[in-house]
């Protein structure tokens, strides 16, 4: 069972009446947070269309959702969009992900970066408690295509990467590379490993494969965790793949990083960190005693109007809906990959996802720049060139692009 589309009526309802539990500023007397709707002389609060508008009433009334509100009891004054955001982390962790009900937590993120950040610390955190892990016992372990914010995670928390190279065409980790660099970390004295897997890379929309290393990982009595960095696949590959494995229901799993910025089009500085229930103590600050509920967060403070817009997206479509528009995508793709193929045209394409990375020795720089084609270095000579199947792209525009690319062709790149 998935979730249904609801009404615009059903959803402001719903929205306002949480926007209503929570308390309001000019109303209450509020005297002791450190917090306030937005500026009064620059967004005004009567504006009449607002009573239509739950998303644009929630940023100007500004409720700040810091912690974790699937662990604890959060700031008592924010309860009504908290509960909105309890419903979308359940609705993620459940409907999307095949979680059992109530065994997940999560909360609604900056974005993708944070939300690795945080699996990271929780993990670190967690072979350091419970293990007694020295910093140089444990690794993380991510592939060449990995998002550049793991390396990020390793460098804030001072804990050692292992890059596991890929194949130029396939994108895939290599057993014997696996096997490789899992023996040359233990051979340096690593005893923990975290491990990022990829549920659609950045540059790529390549899927690593999460049963085979986790499978391996086991099979030699390693102690690991396992991430999946789905900030730019959750919202697409478990809507096209009917045989998606990335799941709560996988043991090799623990947590996911999605980001709603990307395919959900939600405001950007949103993402959603989910992670099954136990862990997220990991990341507790004991120092936040001030705040009600404690803070688990690696950012604290964070806007409840992001929460609003995901929710908002997700009950407009329904399951049905979005996966109706992500099949429209993969569609588009599937047609811009045959045109390619046609030309002879050399690119890599996860069947399940709508990324067409392009090899640059069929893309001339000024088609490049004409459209925007994102390379996968600034710092030197391009090899490989991106295009995205967002929802601006038109057929039209796809369409123009194939003819411009044949005309560079005919005349010699």
């Amino acid at each position: 069972m998935y979730w249904e589309k609801k009404t615009f009526q059903a959803i402001k309802d719903h929205l306002l009446t949480a926007l209503a539990e929570n308390e309001n500023y000019r109303r209450h007397p509020v005297l002791g947070l450190p917090a306030s709707y937005l500026d009064a002389d620059v967004f005004y609060n009567d504006a009449p269309f607002l009573k239509d508008r739950p998303f644009i009433r929630a940023l100007v009334d500004n409720p700040n959702h810091i912690g974790c509100h699937t662990v604890s009891r959060s700031e008592s004054a924010f309860a009504g969009t908290q509960a909105i955001e309890r419903e979308l982390i359940k609705l993620c962790a459940e409907q999307i992900f095949g979680g059992n009900p109530d065994e997940q937590d999560g909360y609604v993120a900056s974005g993708g970066s944070e939300s690795n950040i945080q699996a990271l610390w929780i993990y670190r955190n967690y072979f350091m408690r419970e293990h007694h892990a020295q910093l140089n016992e444990i690794g993380v372990f991510y592939s060449a295509d990995t998002h550049y914010s793991i390396p990020k995670a390793g460098n804030l928390l001072l804990l050692q990467s292992f890059i596991l190279p890929v194949e130029k065409w396939t994108r895939e980790i290599s057993q014997a590379d696996l096997e490789n660099t899992i023996q040359q970390a233990r051979n340096q004295g690593v005893k923990y490993f975290i491990v990022v897997m990829n549920m659609a890379t950045t540059m790529f929309g390549s899927v690593d494969d999460v049963n085979r290393v986790g499978k391996y990982l086991q099979s030699q009595n390693l102690n690991f965790k396992i991430h999946i960095d789905a900030a730019f696949g959750g919202f697409v590959y478990p809507f096209t793949n009917p045989d998606n494995v990335f799941s709560f229901q996988n043991p090799y799993i623990t947590s996911f990083t999605l980001d709603a910025h990307k395919m959900l089009q939600a405001p950007y500085g949103t993402g959603i960190f989910l992670i099954r229930k136990g862990y997220m103590f990991y990341g507790s600050t004991k120092e936040a005693q001030y705040v009600q509920g404690g803070d688990y967060t690696v950012c604290g403070s964070r806007s409840g109007a992001n929460v609003v817009a995901v929710w908002m997206i997700l009950y407009t479509h329904g399951y049905e809906g979005w996966h109706y528009k992500m099949m429209q995508l993969l569609d588009r793709t599937s047609r811009l990959c045959a045109q390619l193929d046609e030309m002879e045209v050399k690119y890599y394409r996860n069947p399940f996802m709508n990324l067409v990375t392009i090899h640059s020795e069929f893309i001339p720089q000024k088609l490049a720049e004409k459209y925007y084609l994102v390379p996968d270095t600034h710092d030197r000579a391009p090899e490989w060139y991106k295009i995205v199947m967002m929802s601006h792209v038109s057929q039209g525009l796809v369409d123009s692009f194939v003819n411009d690319l044949e005309v560079f062709r005919s005349v010699g790149i």
